[in-house]
Parts: structure tokens; sequence; C-alpha cells
């Protein structure tokens, strides 16, 4: 199965919490805070990789997790960074924010990777906090928070050599002939369904790769047939064979209707050279052959008259390939890559209050945070996470929801009864 769209859940590593500790060792005088500082969150990678072909991994697995920093340690000890997650695609792949819409990569080398998801800041410990007049601070700092998001990915064949032509006109059988892929062939129209990559080897030991690109028919760049869905693997070749059967009873006019739509398609496809291949000259009157072949090249076309199925004329058109390609520079690619704020935003400082009768909650990723390190059994550090609540609006919010004194407010498995400052 191929498959050139899909989209995934990544979600880089929250830091590890600091944590509060003293320092209690013989013949150290007074010991001190010693609490460490906790680890940082993994992050999240795509990669590109040559190797892969097709999206088609994705299908089974689309959720992708970093590793949490760990929490900080006594005696100072700071906790393990998370592991950083590296996720590979396919070169070729572009990759969209789903929320956005933004184009936040376009990995088209071999290696080549983006960081799309930053992992989470560690928390620091309270000896962080000591001062010459704070002295044994009883508080300290949570983790941020890892960064969840959603992407699109869409993969744009980078190939050397991409074929064209209308079902039935021998690409699978082309592609079959002059490398090692064994596409599916048979006697009828669309039997490709799917692009095919074969590797036409060098006398250098490289390769060539050519891509086998499913009949196109009149129509495609409005999403008839088959070629909607896969012009866009024909952008990022250097050279288009097209492909023409001698047999149809007007070849030359279905020539013109895949470049018209290769046209309409717009883009970088009407800068693509090409050169056509007459196929199936062993069934073909000789005379009609040339004649064919002279109207093409009036028009300045490179032609090459070929038989797929019997192998006639195949050995000079890869020797051709061979010279060809390294005459024509690698294809540059104008898609706009926006900046990707997403990856690095780690603000979950947002909160939420619900009310039932006279009881308010409030729910939020920081508030929350800073709840779970508070020691609530310490006044210090209790105070310091009113002035912190107080800071982030929380206290203006109870008031909005309609918080009166004596009411209860919750949040997690904190609960206190509000009295309003003077």
């Amino acid at each position: 199965m191929f498959l050139d769209k899909a989209k995934i859940r990544v979600t880089s590593g929250s830091g590890g919490n600091g944590i509060v500790a003293w320092r209690r060792e013989k013949y150290v005088d007074k010991g001190g805070p010693a609490g460490g500082d906790g680890g940082k969150g993994g992050n999240v990678y795509l990669i590109a990789d040559h190797n892969l072909s097709t999206l088609l991994d994705f299908k089974y697995k689309s959720i992708f997790q970093a590793q949490n920093g760990e929490n900080g340690k006594t005696k100072n000890q700071h906790g393990r960074n998370g592991e950083d997650t590296y996720i590979r695609v396919p070169c070729g792949s572009v990759i969209k924010d789903a929320d956005s819409g933004k184009i936040v990569g376009d990995l088209t080398e071999e290696g080549q990777k983006i960081l799309i998801a930053q992992g989470g800041r560690g928390g620091r410990g309270n000896a962080r906090f000591a001062t010459s007049v704070r002295r044994s601070p009883q508080f300290c700092e949570p983790g941020e928070p890892g960064i969840e998001r959603e992407l699109e990915i869409e993969l744009k064949l980078i190939a050397d050599v991409g074929l064209l032509g209308l079902p039935n006109a021998g690409k699978s059988t082309l592609i079959s002939v002059i490398s090692a892929a064994k596409p599916k062939i048979a006697d009828y129209p669309f039997t490709t369904l799917t692009p095919n990559l074969g590797i036409v080897k060098k006398p250098d030991g490289t390769g060539i790769v050519v891509a086998d690109i499913p009949g196109l028919i009149q129509g495609a760049s409005e999403g008839a047939g088959l070629g909607h869905e896969f012009l866009r693997h024909v952008e990022r070749t250097r050279l288009l064979l097209h492909l023409v059967d001698v047999l149809e009873e007007e070849p030359y006019k279905n020539f013109e209707i895949i470049n018209e739509e290769l046209r309409k398609h717009g883009g970088r496809l009407n800068e693509i050279p090409q050169t056509v291949v007459i196929n199936k000259i062993d069934a073909a009157d000789k005379s009609e052959v040339n004649l064919l072949k002279e109207q093409f090249e009036q028009m300045g076309y490179e032609v090459f008259a070929i038989s797929a199925a019997t192998g006639a004329g195949t050995r000079e058109l890869v020797n051709y390939l061979v010279k060809k390609i390294d005459e024509i520079p690698p294809p540059s690619f104008d898609i706009e890559v926006e900046e990707d704020e997403a990856a690095f935003d780690h603000d979950d400082s947002a909160f939420f209050v619900t009310r039932h009768k006279n009881e308010f909650t409030v729910t939020g990723g920081r508030v929350e945070r800073l709840v779970y390190v508070t020691d609530l059994r310490n006044t210090e550090a209790v105070f310091r996470l009113q002035n912190i609540l107080k800071a982030m609006g929380v206290d203006k919010a109870l008031k909005k929801a309609g918080i009166k004194e004596g009411d209860i407010v919750k949040i997690l498995d904190l609960e206190f009864v509000y009295h309003p400052e003077e």
C-alpha cells in the first residue's frame, strides 16, 4: 500500500519537578537547602530518511511521546533529562501544523531534521532560591509542560525521472525493464494505482530514481481519475519521460492531453524538461513510428523509440538517462516555510473557574502544577503560592465568578475557605 498523506500527534516530554530537600551530613554545620533541579523533557524531531518512500508506517502508529524529565533529587542532584524522540519520514515530506495550516517544514535531503516540539524545562529545586536573606527556602518549582500538537504530513516523492503517459502507455513495463522494481502489470488501463519507484544503476555505483506516476487522464488537474492525487509527485523530478503509445489512434493528441493537465496544475511542472519516448514499436508500422518521431523532433523534443515489452531501444534510453541527469542540476524548491512558534510554546498559564453552589473549582495546567509541588504544611510555601496565583489573575477570576467570603475554593487536593484581602 502507498500512503502519501498522514496525520500524527506528537507530545514532547515534560520537565521534571524540582524538590525541597535539606543537607544533613555529619560535621556540616547547619546544613542548608539541597533540593536539585528537575531534568529537561525530551524533544521531538522529524528526520528525513531516503530508505522510506511512503507514509504507510503512520497508518499503524500515529501518536509519539518523548520521555519526561526526571524529578530533582536530594544532595543537589539534577534529575535525568528525558530522551529525545526522532520520527523518520521519507525525503520529500512537507510538514504542516494541523491547527494553523502553516507549513513548518520541508524535508528534502537525507538526514535533514526539524524540531517540532521542544521538551519542557526542568523546575528548580529549593537550593536555587537560597539567598543571604532567605537561607531556608521551603518551596521549589514545577517543570514546564511538554508541547502537544497535531501535524499533517504530505509526501512529494523526490525522484530524478518521472514517467508520464495515459493509462496503458507502458510505464510500469518500462520501469520493470530498466530497474529492479516489480510493479503490477496487466493489459488493461489503471492497473497502477500507486506510484512505483525504481533505481537505475549508474556506472559509478550510484543510482537514478525513476518514479512511475499513475495514469493521468483528461481533467486530472480538476480531480478526475488518479492524476489529481499524484500530480504533486511529478513536481520534484529533474526530467520527465513522456511515454506515447504509438498504437493509439491519435498518439500526438494524447501527448497534448497530458501536457495540458500539467499546464493547468501549474507550479514547477511547466519548467521540467521532457523527453518523448515512443513505445510499442514492436507492434507498429515502422513508417508510422518514424513519422511520429519526426513530428516530435520538429517541436524540439529529444525522442526515443522503444518497445518496453521486448526491451528494444531501452539500453540506449538508459545510457541517455545516465548522462542527461548529470547535466540537469537538482531542483530548488520554493515552498515557503513559516517560523514554527508552536514548537516552543510551553505556555499553559490559562485556567478555568467553575462554580457549583458555594464551591469554586480552579483548573489549569500551571495552576495545578504549582499546587502539586507546594508543601501545603509549610506557611512560607503556601504564602508564595498565594502570591503567584494572585499574579496570574486567579483572585480576579474568582471575584468575577461571584465568590463571597466563606465560599470554598478547590485546586486538585487543595481546599480552602476564601477570605478576601482587606
